[in-house]
């Protein structure tokens, strides 16, 4: 099964997929509004500005298995990144992406090595999974900034022709 094909659920519930995305530049990144990294939802937004008329999103995914720092509602969740980050991206229901409940889209991004050969999981908040539009992924770890030059010149090198 390729990642475009997996069962998603939307963070109201309703049934997606990334099928929608194929042939674009995707973002995936576990997010959570009580965590210190959370200000990177700022990065991430203007990310999805910068470049989603060039075939680019972020997809947010909410999880809390990191230290309890994702424990609100799907509501609370929504209205937290509308609210206080502007957020416009698509967000996913709260999902687990690591241990025995690993969602199978973590269990396909999580395969993936960093930039210094470690693959398995997720490390904390804020792991990044770019989506090639060929569905290729190349994987940055949390403390890598949305707006770094690192991730920038990856996303610009993967954004469709």
């Amino acid at each position: 099964m390729s990642l475009y094909d997996i069962p998603l659920r939307t963070l109201a519930g309703e049934p997606t997929s990334l099928a929608g995305h194929r042939g674009e530049a995707v973002l995936i990144v576990n997010v959570a509004s009580r965590c210190g990294l959370t200000p990177q939802y700022a990065g991430l937004e203007r990310l999805q500005q910068r470049y989603a008329d060039r075939g680019f999103t972020v997809l947010g995914v909410p999880c809390n298995q990191f230290a309890g720092q994702e424990p609100g509602t799907a509501e609370e969740i929504g209205t937290f990144c509308s609210a206080t980050y502007g957020v416009t991206f698509p967000l996913l229901e709260k999902t687990e992406v690591n241990g025995d409940g690993r969602h199978p889209l973590y269990a396909e991004l999580t395969r993936t090595a960093d930039a210094a050969g470690e693959a398995g999981d997720v490390q904390w908040n804020f792991e990044k999974f770019l989506l090639s539009p060929e569905g290729e992924v190349t994987r940055f770890r949390p403390r890598t900034e949305p707006e770094s030059d690192e991730l920038v010149a990856a996303i610009e090198s993967r954004l469709p022709a």
